[in-house]
């Protein structure tokens, strides 16, 4: 064979090979999905006056009143999905603020939850695959983002049964979340999506202690994508401590104790791609004047942390939140 035509032979060999590559790289880029992101953070912080981070007290009585909280969060690695081959945590740092007002009658209690994430990170700056599926970290902080809302909560809870420090009381809670934010920073489903909620609580001398048990109405399904929401959820959570009297007057109390809480999708029930547990070991120094029949407002300092009983499906590995709240059962 002349040597012009083996060259032309070469060539065209070559230009099939670059064929044959760039389909096949097209070929797999196109199996792969873009993770547009969801609402990650799985603190969900309870009404204000509610006493603990996450479960309810239901200390929900006298006549007209209120209630305001502030409530700060660190999360650590909230996100991280991985194939069994590749690991990735893509949302790595979350900071979270929570600003909550309530009105309170009675055994009602109305409130508003404004979430203002103030910064988040992770380890997929650029993008990164894992099962198939692509990721984007969130990169943002409040020099990017200073006015973000995130899904703001409207809630109304009751107390249905027992008295406001008897052994048991048993209540109800519903929650509406209106989509707001960027899925891409992690920090909306961009649904709407609602909670209901059964609670009890109750107190046995210095023994207090708070549950419930409830469902996650989430429209929101990107399975089978690793770490995403597989749809509506059951929600579940306990808290216990000890209750004591810190002042003469009776009115000031420290609460110590644990809140364990976790959420679980229906469509992977218990699965631990779809379950996440997580623990709060809580502290809080508490004035409730309304327990000694006297007015005026009250207020709790609450310092916690912890970390994932079991870190899947947005719950951290670790994380702590300090809060505030001020209330007044008979402001009027």
């Amino acid at each position: 064979m002349p040597s012009s035509e083996r060259a032309r032979l070469r060539s065209g060999l070559i230009a099939a090979a670059l064929v044959v590559a760039g389909a096949g790289v097209s070929s797999r880029a196109s199996g792969q999905q873009q993770v547009q992101g969801f609402a990650v953070d799985r603190l969900y912080a309870s009404a204000p006056g509610g006493g603990w981070f996450v479960l309810d007290d239901l200390d929900l009585h006298g006549g007209l009143g209120g209630a305001m909280s502030a409530t700060t969060g660190y999360a650590h690695d909230s996100l991280r999905v991985t194939d069994g081959s590749q690991h990735q945590a893509v949302v790595s740092d979350l900071a979270v603020t929570d600003f909550a007002f309530a009105v309170t009658y009675d055994r009602w209690r109305l409130s508003l939850d404004l979430a203002a994430p103030v910064f988040a990170k992770g380890d997929c700056a650029s993008q990164c695959t894992v099962g198939g599926y692509q990721r984007t970290s969130p990169s943002f902080d409040l020099g990017t983002h200073p006015d973000t809302l995130s899904d703001p909560r409207l809630g109304v809870d009751v107390r249905v049964f027992g008295d406001v420090r008897g052994p048991f009381r048993l209540g109800a809670g519903a929650q509406l979340y209106a989509p707001n934010g960027v899925r891409g920073d992690y920090d909306t489903d961009g649904t709407w999506r609602g909670m209901v909620r059964g609670l009890a609580a109750g107190d046995l001398g210095v023994f207090t202690y708070a549950g419930q048990l409830g469902v996650h109405v989430r429209p929101l399904d990107d399975s089978p994508a690793p770490g995403s929401p597989q749809g509506s959820e059951l929600l579940f959570g306990i808290a216990a401590g000890a209750r004591l009297p810190m002042s003469r007057d009776g009115a000031t109390f420290l609460v110590v104790g644990p809140e364990i809480y976790g959420e679980t999708a229906f469509r992977s029930f218990l699965g631990t791609s779809a379950t996440g547990v997580e623990s709060l070991l809580t502290g809080r120094l508490e004035r409730t004047p309304g327990s000694v029949a006297k007015k005026g407002p009250g207020w709790r300092v609450k310092l916690g942390g912890g970390a994932g009983l079991d870190p899947h499906f947005g719950s951290a590995a670790w994380r702590t939140v300090v809060g505030i709240e001020i209330f007044d059962h008979n402001a009027l």
